[in-house]
């Protein structure tokens, strides 16, 4: 597993890395939150990132926060002070453990576990709104498809979807590919939908 560490200051990254390393991790990378960093990051394709911020300000939290929405990864922010709002602000931005005061190399391997758990968590949970959201969509699709079809051809709505099925199986298409393509050529001829 592939760690990067993103911290200024060599004695707390020091902490964080003895932690890793008696956990059994040897892949670590520290990585400097100066330049370039977020570029360098992504071809870096960690598996894990822990940030160290110690007491950051406003602007550092926030340019963090950007460099866990871009990464996608699971991350653990470690921070020596905070408030509700920066709480909520790292929980938005999809920090997936965020520790406050409590840098000891034990507590490294149990905090990383738990980043990495919840960030999987998260994912199946963000997997399954899209794939709902899509099949909404799609279900939408068919039934406007339907309603055209209903109102051109004449037809119950379960010959309708009898009609679009045997449609797509004939094409070698999906249902809701066909739907779409007669919405649009109902669009284009003028058809109500």
């Amino acid at each position: 597993m592939r760690i990067v560490i993103i911290d200024d200051s060599g004695a707390r990254a020091t902490v964080l890395e003895e932690g890793l390393r008696e956990a059994g991790y040897d892949d670590i990378h520290l990585v400097p939150p100066r330049g370039a960093f977020v570029a360098r990051l992504e071809r870096m394709a960690p598996d894990v990132v822990l940030m160290d911020l110690g007491n950051p300000s406003r602007d550092t939290l926030e340019e963090m926060l950007v460099v866990s929405r871009a990464l996608a990864k699971p991350i653990a922010m470690f921070v020596d002070q905070s408030d509700d709002s920066m709480i909520a602000s790292a929980i938005d931005a999809g920090v997936s453990a965020y520790v406050v005061d409590g840098l000891r190399k034990e507590r490294v391997k149990p905090i990383l576990d738990l980043a990495i758990r919840r960030f999987n968590a998260f994912a199946r949970m963000q997997a399954e709104l899209d794939e709902a959201r899509t099949q909404l969509a799609d279900r939408k699709t068919i039934d406007r498809a339907k309603t055209i079809l209903m109102g051109s051809r004449g037809l119950s709505e379960p010959d309708a979807y009898a009609l679009l099925r045997s449609t797509a199986m004939n094409q070698g298409k999906k249902i809701v590919d066909v739907a779409a393509a007669l919405i649009t050529a109902s669009d284009l001829l003028g058809g109500k939908s």
